[in-house]
């Protein structure tokens, strides 16, 4: 098993441009330390759902309450406005740019939570993964966390919708062509909604899954090694 970076063809340099932009990296600085319900109110705002700042604020009253987020500290209130004003920034991008942009922020969000847990040292983007004697995949893995004896390979979505045969295929497939050469590969599915909308749309699918991990917006930060609420 082998890794190597994926062809810098048309749609990759185009993609590239995205992942660069300034927006994505403070979204995802602010999601990587959001709570769960910060990270809700990201993806609210992001597809749309608030016009503007009053409506995000009128949406979810417990995070900008002041009387409220006191408990919870200081900071609590003002990340929850800096994610309500980058996340509208988001929203008020075109049809197709804000895909790409929510697509990209995924991507870096995950980038950032695996470098709490592994190193950023060990991690990657936009790489694909070799076997001997096997075909290689034309899509590159989102994510990939390469270390020895113990590599994991991302693929990132925004909703639940993203979840296909095509994707449980790859990952599963990665998988088990890593068990055949003694390597072991762990295959992960990053999807930034709620868990209930991922597994029904899991349910729809046949392909194979069982050694694939899912990875929902309630438990992102297990991503980087941080403890979760036994049912978030």
């Amino acid at each position: 098993m082998r890794f190597q970076d994926a062809a810098r063809d048309a749609r990759a340099v185009v993609y590239a441009g995205i992942q660069a932009d300034p927006l994505v990296a403070r979204a995802a600085a602010l999601l990587a330390a959001a709570t769960p319900a910060q990270r809700v109110l990201a993806r609210a705002v992001m597809n749309g759902e608030s016009a503007d700042a009053q409506g995000g604020r009128v949406a979810f009253p417990t995070l900008f309450d002041a009387a409220l987020t006191a408990m919870a500290g200081p900071d609590e209130r003002r990340r929850s406005e800096e994610i309500l004003d980058v996340s509208l920034a988001v929203a008020d991008r075109g049809d197709q740019v804000r895909s790409q942009v929510r697509g990209a922020v995924v991507e870096a969000l995950t980038e950032r939570l695996l470098a709490e847990r592994v190193g950023p040292d060990r991690i990657r983007r936009e790489r694909r993964i070799l076997f001997d004697g096997v075909t290689s995949e034309i899509h590159p893995y989102d994510v990939t966390v390469e270390a020895p004896g113990g590599a994991e390979a991302y693929d990132c979505k925004w909703g639940a919708r993203g979840i296909s045969a095509d994707v449980l295929h790859q990952l599963d497939d990665a998988r088990a062509h890593a068990a055949a050469e003694g390597e072991r590969l762990l295959p992960v599915l990053v999807i930034f909604d709620a868990r209930r909308s991922c597994e029904v749309r899991l349910a729809r699918q046949t392909a194979p899954r069982t050694g694939t991990r899912l990875v929902s917006i309630e438990t992102l930060d297990r991503l980087a090694g941080r403890r979760v609420a036994a049912n978030p």
